[in-house]
C-alpha cells in the first residue's frame, strides 16, 4: 500500500505542476514550492515550532494557538506551512510567524529535507491533511506531532475495513486533540487511544475578534435604526435567493449588507444588477451617499467578521456549493444564522441547528418564510440569538486546554 500511496502522490503532484500552465492557483503553488528550500536554508532556525495548515480556514483554527505560543513562549520561532495558495497568499505576511512557506509534495526525500532544515521541537497539524511521509519521518526522528481541532466522520477511509494503511498514518501522532465525542470514539474504536476532546480553537479566535472589534463609521451611518440583514461570503446561488426576497420586499425598515466571497469588479457589478434598489459599494461610500442606500455591498476583504456585529440576522454563504463558510464569525455576536443545505461536514453548523440558533434553507420559499419570521417576531429572534451566544461561550478555551496538555 505504501508503494501505491507514493505512486498516487507522485501523479497528484505531477497533475498540479501540469495544471500550473492554465490554472492560476496551481501556478502560485508551483512557483511557491520552488522557493521553499531556499527559504528554509536561509532561515536561522532555533527553538522552532512548526504549524501546518492546509488552507485559510485551517489557519484560522491554528492562529489562536500560534498567538498564544508567541505570548507565553516568546523565545520560540514559528514556522508556518500551507498547502493551498488560498492560505499562503493571504497570510504570507502574517506577523506572528517567523517563516511562512509552501509545503512541498509528500515524499520521503522532501520530508527528510524539510525536517532537517527546520529541526522543529514539535509539530502541530491543524484539523486534517495526513501526509504519510512527513508524519512517518517526524515519528522516526522522535519529534512530537500533534493534531489540533481534529474532526472525524464514520465514512472516512480511516474507519473502513480496507483502511488499515491510513489508520496507521494516524498512529504517528503523539496526541490527537479533537473537537467532539464522536471523533474520539471513532479513533478509539480504531485502536488509537492517545486522544483528547478539547473542542475547536476557532471559538477562541472569533471571541477574540468580537472582543477587539473596531467601530465602522460608514456602516453606523448606513444602518441608523433599521433592521439589518447581513449576508456574508455569498456565492451566486445564495445571492439569487437573497435578492429575490429583497426585490419583493416592501419593508422600509430593513436594510441589507452583502459581502460576496468573490469581490472582483465583474462579480460586484453582477450582484449590483440583481436589483433596482439603491445599492452602494463600500469602496465608493461616504457619510452622505450612504444615508439613502438600501443595500451596501462590501467589496473588500477583512471587514466581514466586524460587519456581523451590526446584524440582527446573518446569512452565511457557500451552502449551495462545496460547503458553508464560517458560521461562528456571526454567531459570536448572539444573532441567528441562516445557511444553505450543504452543512453536514461542519460540526458547529449542526450544533447551531440543534440549539435552535441556526437554520438551513434549501430554496427561496424556505428562506422567505424564515427571514420574515425573524424580522417580524422579535421574541423568536432574540431567543435564537441567545442560544447562539450561549453556544459560543460554552466552547471557549480550546487553545488553553491544548497548550496545557503539551510540553513546550
Amino acid at each position: 500500500m505504501k508503494i501505491l500511496y507514493s505512486i498516487g502522490i507522485f501523479f497528484y503532484n505531477l497533475l498540479i505542476k501540469f495544471s500550473g500552465r492554465f490554472n492560476s492557483k496551481a501556478k502560485l503553488r508551483n512557483d511557491g514550492v520552488n522557493l521553499t528550500f531556499e527559504a528554509l536554508k536561509s532561515f536561522n532556525s532555533k527553538h522552532v515550532i512548526w504549524v501546518h495548515c492546509a488552507s485559510l480556514g485551517e489557519f484560522e483554527q491554528g492562529r489562536p494557538l500560534i498567538e498564544k505560543i508567541k505570548q507565553k513562549y516568546s523565545d520560540y520561532q514559528i514556522a508556518l506551512s500551507f498547502f493551498s495558495p488560498s492560505g499562503y497568499e493571504i497570510r504570507k505576511n502574517y506577523e506572528f510567524a517567523d517563516l511562512i512557506f509552501y509545503l512541498p509534495g509528500d515524499s520521503l526525500k522532501n520530508a527528510k529535507r524539510v525536517i532537517s532544515l527546520l529541526n522543529p521541537k514539535c509539530v502541530f497539524f491543524v484539523k486534517y491533511e495526513f501526509w504519510y511521509w512527513y508524519l512517518h519521518e517526524l515519528k522516526v526522528q522522535k519529534i512530537p506531532i500533534y493534531l489540533i481541532s481534529g474532526i472525524f466522520r464514520k465514512n472516512q477511509i480511516f474507519f473502513k475495513f480496507y483502511g488499515s494503511f491510513f489508520r496507521n498514518i494516524l498512529k504517528n501522532f503523539t496526541h490527537l486533540f479533537v473537537q467532539n465525542n464522536s471523533s474520539a470514539d471513532l479513533l478509539k474504536q480504531a485502536g488509537i487511544q492517545n486522544v483528547s476532546i478539547t473542542g475547536d480553537t476557532r471559538f477562541d479566535r472569533v471571541f477574540k475578534i468580537a472582543s477587539n472589534r473596531k467601530r465602522i463609521e460608514i456602516i453606523e451611518n448606513f444602518i441608523k435604526d433599521k433592521f439589518i440583514f447581513v449576508a456574508g461570503s455569498t456565492w451566486k446561488p445564495d445571492e439569487d435567493i437573497i435578492f429575490q426576497f429583497i426585490n419583493l420586499s416592501g419593508n422600509k425598515n430593513v436594510k441589507y449588507i452583502v459581502a460576496p466571497h468573490e469581490i472582483k469588479d465583474e462579480n460586484v457589478k453582477r450582484i449590483t444588477d440583481l436589483t433596482n434598489k439603491n445599492v452602494i459599494h463600500y469602496s465608493e461610500s461616504n457619510s452622505k451617499n450612504i444615508l439613502s442606500a438600501d443595500i451596501l455591498i462590501i467589496d473588500n476583504i477583512g471587514m466581514l467578521s466586524s460587519v456581523y456585529a451590526y446584524a440582527d440576522v446573518a446569512y452565511i454563504g457557500g451552502g449551495f456549493g462545496a460547503g458553508i463558510h464560517n458560521t461562528l464569525e456571526a454567531a459570536v455576536y448572539g444573532i441567528p444564522v441562516i445557511f444553505g443545505p450543504k452543512y453536514q461536514r461542519f460540526e458547529e453548523a449542526k450544533e447551531l441547528i440543534n440549539r435552535k440558533a441556526g437554520y438551513s434553507i434549501t430554496n427561496k420559499d424556505e428562506f422567505t418564510g424564515l427571514i420574515q419570521k425573524l424580522i417580524q417576531d422579535a421574541d423568536f429572534r432574540k431567543k435564537c440569538g441567545n442560544n447562539a451566544e450561549i453556544y459560543i461561550k460554552e466552547n471557549i478555551g480550546s487553545t488553553e486546554k491544548i497548550l496545557n496538555a503539551v510540553s513546550l
